[in-house]
């Protein structure tokens, strides 16, 4: 079956290729691990699946879903492991899908980039540039694969600007029957499921985001104090394309995410603020590289320190509560947990309709807590959960986070129909892991 519409130079298809039987294959046909090991970036997530899959296109992909469904064994995929959540582990079938990776086409008229799933953000730059093109938006971070990116609602900051999800315009994936299924604008119901899915809709092979024309960004940092960070608030919230700090309450905060504190003050107090907006660029002998001014390529300006490992967890709140609540979490810091010297950061991010982003139906102020690996921080991120409920939180999908079924179905109101989706897509839960099951089966 086939449902086509037109979009820019790209055709819209959402195909359903049932195959005539699963192949009875005793082993992948892909390069493959047996009981090997997996640990994520941060080390604080592992396990040990019965096969580790690394298909290098889409026929070993597909050929290895099939053998899972052969087997009678789950599989999840796995990108660059920048997950802190429990998201990947399986016993199963790991699909490594850093062999499908490329930027397989776009469209300079239509705004559009599609790329295969395990592309990381770091490789849109130069190859959407050349044609006109960038990302609208992106985060500190751009070694995340594009599939897993989606499947968390990875994000940057901006108030007008919403996460990676919310571009999703087409997806090609693998779904639990063991077929190749593709998802376009004319199914709005299945696309809102498929732009945050937490990989249970399948085995992601391909991706179409929106994107915009390219364009140079003037970085501004400063180091207001908090009562200067908060007399302005609401200005820079509104008056910058990109606004985001990090709140200090050591000297030595910023030197704890490699980044640069301030020259001429002590950072205790302090707010590291980066402020990015659109500049005019006639020729890129104009371009800087003077810290905390430069100025160059979007790509080149959003990623910055994070080089270190460390531990997260990112909550978001409406952002008319913003203030008030990175307040609460200032005092639950100087109150009880003054050894806590990681910086707070803060940022903003535009709502959106998919039915399982943190985003959904509502403008979000983003608080990220970070802990060193090898320190017990699950006290600390408890009480921080707790001190955040009467915002009714949601929680980044990719970061160490307290949500359960019945938060579920208190704070995300097309919960049902993302389930309903999901089953569709999946009815054995093939793809579901034991953290994805107590959520989403």
């Amino acid at each position: 079956m086939s449902v086509q519409t037109s979009n820019g130079a790209f055709t819209m298809t959402t195909r359903v290729s049932r195959a005539s039987g699963i192949p009875a294959a005793t082993t992948p046909t892909a390069p493959f691990g047996t009981d090997v090991t997996w640990t994520n970036w941060g080390g604080n997530q592992s396990a040990t699946p019965a096969f580790t899959v690394r298909p290098r296109n889409e026929q070993e992909a597909l050929d290895a879903v099939r053998f899972a469904i052969r087997e009678g064994l789950p599989v999840r995929a796995v990108g660059s492991g920048h997950s802190s959540s429990p998201l990947v582990q399986t016993g199963g079938v790991l699909m490594d899908m850093s062999g499908l990776s490329a930027i397989t086409g776009t469209d300079r008229v239509g705004r559009r980039a599609r790329a295969l799933a395990g592309t990381t953000i770091n490789a849109f730059g130069d190859a959407l540039w050349d044609k006109g093109l960038a990302l609208s938006n992106q985060g500190d971070i751009d070694k995340q694969q594009i599939a897993g990116a989606l499947a968390t609602s990875t994000h940057g900051s901006g108030k007008d600007l919403g996460s990676f999800s919310s571009k999703l315009r087409w997806v090609k994936l693998i779904n639990g029957y063991g077929e190749i299924v593709e998802i376009g604008e004319g199914q709005i119901r299945e696309l809102r499921a498929a732009q945050v899915a937490l990989g249970t809709l399948g085995i992601f092979l391909e991706v179409e985001l929106a994107v915009e024309d390219s364009y140079y960004l003037q970085e501004q940092i400063t180091y207001p104090t908090w009562a200067e960070t908060t007399a302005t608030w609401q200005a820079d919230i509104d008056d910058n394309r990109h606004y985001s700090f990090l709140w200090c309450p050591e000297d030595d905060s910023c030197e704890l995410l490699d980044l640069p504190g301030s020259p001429d003050h002590s950072m205790s107090g302090r707010s590291y603020t980066k402020r990015y907006n659109v500049a005019s660029v006639q020729d890129e002998s104009q371009l800087s590289t003077v810290e905390g001014a430069r100025l160059d390529r979007s790509y080149r300006i959003y990623p910055g320190g994070f080089t270190t490992q460390f531990h997260e967890l990112e909550y978001f709140v409406r952002s008319e509560d913003g203030l008030v609540a990175v307040e609460a979490i200032q005092e639950l810091i100087r109150s009880k947990y003054p050894e806590q010297k990681y910086p707070v950061e803060v940022r903003w991010v535009k709502s959106d309709d998919a039915y399982m982003s943190q985003f959904q139906g509502r403008d979000s102020t983003v608080i990220t807590l970070t802990t060193e690996p090898g320190t017990d921080y699950w006290q600390f991120f408890r009480d921080a959960d707790a001190v955040l409920q009467e915002f009714e939180p949601r929680a980044h999908w990719g970061k160490i986070h307290f949500m359960t079924r019945s938060r579920l179905e208190r704070l995300y109101p097309e919960l049902d129909t993302f389930i309903q989706v999901r089953r569709e897509f999946d009815p054995r839960g093939m793809f579901l892991n034991d953290h994805t099951r107590s959520l989403l089966a």
